[in-house]
């Protein structure tokens, strides 16, 4: 273990837009391994959806984020609207510098900043709070008007769920949102099709997804949540200003690079006991 956070280290001295994909993968592990000991030492949380996804994460913010808080009018946003998978958002913070590692130890314990859902209130680096689904869009329409009207030349990306798109407040956001024409904006969907009930077409069925967001006037693409070629590309296209927003539907796997968690609608919100830690956990160093 120490010989894999060692040359975690070593690829995070190194100018991370330029990181190759094998070590975006080593880094996208580390986030899961993370995600892992937080939700099983905090014996509460949301590891499915985290460790679906690490690919996702490692790519959006060690090479698409231009993050400068010296120049905020310049500077690509991140909103967070499924708040409960908000383990692998910390990470990615931490694994970024935003704040100590350290600090993950204290994930969903009393006094935290790292709240089970996250808070602007506790953690101010967060653009917005979140946790009851189906409001981060409008969040995020909110906040990408604001940007647009005070000349900000940022990027706003903002995560959603699969499961909250049958939430009829996501579909009023979305209206506006191509009604407002914010091509700033960039949304993107961990379709897993898992939710805490189970399958999404089981449970509501959303359709065809891409079709729904198209009819509502947004640029749409899929692409694969765990090819970082895919992940890459489909973020450099959301940067691209083309007189509306876009959305991509990244294909995900719940519980990805687990054995026993993927595709288990269990792993939604369930922590790993002792034996299931140790287990996960060896699976991932595997991969290092």
């Amino acid at each position: 273990m120490n010989s894999f956070n060692n040359k975690i280290q070593e690829i995070l001295t190194k100018n991370h837009k330029e990181l190759s994909d094998e070590e975006l993968s080593l880094c996208a592990n580390k986030l899961r391994m993370d995600v892992v000991t937080m939700v099983y030492e905090a014996a509460s949380g949301h590891t499915g959806g985290a460790l679906g996804l690490a690919d996702i994460f490692a790519t959006l913010y060690l090479k698409i984020l231009n993050l400068d808080p010296q120049k905020p009018e310049k500077s690509d946003r991140f909103l967070l609207s499924n708040g409960h998978v908000c383990a692998i958002l910390y990470s990615a913070l931490a694994m970024t510098g935003v704040i100590p590692s350290s600090e993950l130890n204290t994930f969903r314990k009393l006094g935290t900043r790292l709240q089970g859902h996250p808070s602007t209130h506790y953690l101010p680096q967060l653009y917005n709070s979140s946790g009851s689904l189906g409001q981060g869009l409008s969040q995020a329409c909110g906040a990408a008007l604001g940007m647009k009207l005070q000349k900000h030349t940022g990027q706003l990306f903002i995560g959603i769920s699969d499961g909250e798109c049958q939430e009829g407040m996501t579909w009023e956001a979305a209206m506006s949102i191509a009604h407002y024409k914010l091509d700033n904006l960039t949304a993107f969907v961990d379709y897993n099709h898992i939710q805490i009930d189970g399958k999404i077409e089981e449970v509501m069925n959303l359709g065809i997804l891409a079709d729904k967001f198209t009819s509502f006037g947004w640029l749409t693409r899929n692409a694969n949540g765990h090819s970082f070629p895919e992940i890459r590309g489909a973020f450099q296209w959301g940067k691209q200003k083309e007189g509306k927003p876009k959305i991509i539907l990244f294909e995900n796997t719940l519980g990805k690079n687990v054995s026993f968690m993927e595709n288990n609608p269990k792993w939604h919100g369930t922590p790993p006991d002792k034996e299931q830690y140790e287990k996960a956990m060896n699976e991932l160093l595997k991969l290092a």
